[in-house]
């Protein structure tokens, strides 16, 4: 088993996201040093009773003591949560943030002193430990501060630091992107059904497709183009499939539901 990292953290807000990325951190610190709350506190509990951490009733109370504080909770209230918390923070307390489209400046104005704030855009497969994290920090954030923040999120899958302006294309490319990956494997496997295959059967292979395919990319480095290459036999199957899909303009439409989450985010960073 691997070191634990001897920080306290807090995560306001367990819901979907906020509960991957805790079961993630759990396994890299103690769960008794972590603490959460919630809109209700019978969610908090539940959740506490899943990984062993602790719940509170209110989000100050989570909030004392902690080195990292997390803040789940969506973009319409991130400003208020961080009103509430702020006389509670400890003076060397880490805010991180994963709401979308919220910025670090805003994050900032939230807050009467300067501190490290970081933030965060994850995808749902940290729930199995194969989340893409994008990670910003603000002019001045303690980098060493910066490097445990990396260290607790590597628990959830890969992290990686960017710069800001790269984040409203982060949430569009990998925070939106595992539902249109889910739509195109509940697609894959409708079209498997149509051809015989059992439904639970034609999930699996779907999947399993997608899951080979990525994990090939990233292994080989190799452009995607040339995968697709060389999968395509001359006058076989696969080149009549791929004929089709670019009839009906698959990549075009890939494209246009990127850049429409894409818009999305930056006007929710504008309220």
């Amino acid at each position: 088993m691997s070191e634990k990292i001897d920080v306290n953290v807090a995560c306001i807000g367990c819901g979907v996201m906020g509960g991957a990325l805790m079961r993630a951190v759990a396994k890299v610190v103690e769960p008794k040093h972590i603490t959460v709350s919630a809109k209700s506190f019978d969610e908090a509990l539940a959740f506490s009773k899943e990984i062993g951490c602790n719940a509170v009733v209110s989000n100050t109370e989570a909030t004392k003591g902690a080195k990292f504080v997390f803040i789940a909770v969506k973009p319409a209230f991130v400003d208020e949560v961080l009103r509430e918390i702020d006389p509670a923070l400890s003076d060397d307390a880490v805010v991180v943030s994963m709401a979308a489209g919220v910025k670090l400046e805003t994050i900032a104005n939230a807050l009467i002193r300067k501190r490290t704030l970081v933030r965060i855009m994850p995808n749902m497969p940290a729930a199995v430990g194969e989340a893409m994290i994008a990670l910003s920090a603000n002019d001045g954030a303690d980098a060493n501060d910066v490097a445990t923040a990396k260290a607790l999120l590597g628990a959830a899958g890969k992290v990686e630091q960017v710069d800001e302006k790269l984040m409203d294309c982060v949430t569009a490319v990998s925070g939106s992107g595992p539902a249109f990956v889910f739509m195109f494997i509940e697609a894959m496997a409708d079209a498997a059904v149509k051809l015989g295959m059992p439904r639970a059967q034609a999930y699996i292979y779907a999947a399993q497709t997608l899951k080979g395919s990525a994990e090939m990319a990233l292994q080989t480095g190799k452009h995607p183009g040339a995968l697709k290459d060389a999968v395509c036999s001359p006058a076989g199957t696969t080149i009549e499939g791929v004929a089709t899909l670019e009839r009906n303009n698959f990549r075009d439409s890939v494209i246009e539901a990127v850049t429409a989450a894409y818009k999305r985010s930056v006007e929710l960073g504008k309220k």
